[in-house]
C-alpha cells in the first residue's frame, strides 16, 4: 500500500472520517490502485493507536460507498469504484457540500474567482485527468 494513514486527534474532522478521506483521496490520486490491500482493522487501529471500531466504522463507510470490500480471510482490498448513486442523486448529495463551501469562502471575503482558482488548485493537487483535460 502506497498510503501512509495519519489522523489529528485534535481536529473536529472525526477520526473515521479523516481515515476514508485519506482512503479516497488515495484512490483518485493514483496512490491506491484496484486490488492494493489495506490494512486489517485491528493492524491499522495498533498502527494508529486507535479503538478498532473506529477503523471499523471507516472501512464500513468505504465499503457503502463502493471503495473497497472485505474478501473473508484474505483481507480488506480497494476495488474498481461501483456506481453507487445516480448522477442525479450525487448532484442532490453534492448540493449541501457546495452550498457549505461557497458560504465558508464567502464568510472568509474569497472572490469568486478566488474560490475558483483555489477549487481549481485542489483538483490539480488531486490530479483528477478528467477536470485538467476539460480545462484546455
Amino acid at each position: 500500500m502506497n498510503l501512509n494513514i495519519s489522523v489529528n486527534t485534535g481536529s473536529a474532522t472525526p477520526i473515521y472520517r479523516q481515515i476514508t478521506e485519506q482512503v479516497r483521496q488515495g484512490v483518485a490520486t493514483g496512490r491506491l490502485a484496484i486490488g492494493d490491500q489495506l490494512p486489517s482493522v485491528r493492524a491499522l487501529a495498533d498502527e494508529l493507536v486507535l479503538n478498532p471500531n473506529t477503523v471499523a466504522r471507516a472501512y464500513a463507510e468505504l465499503a457503502r460507498q463502493g471503495l473497497i470490500e472485505s474478501r473473508a480471510g484474505r483481507g480488506v482490498f480497494v476495488i474498481q469504484k461501483r456506481k453507487v448513486f445516480s448522477r442525479e442523486e450525487g448532484r442532490r448529495r453534492l448540493e449541501p457540500l457546495i452550498n457549505a463551501l461557497i458560504g465558508e469562502a464567502l464568510a472568509m471575503d474569497f472572490t469568486p474567482d478566488q474560490l475558483l482558482e483555489a477549487v481549481e488548485n485542489k483538483m490539480r493537487e488531486w490530479k483528477c485527468e478528467e477536470w485538467n483535460s476539460s480545462k484546455r
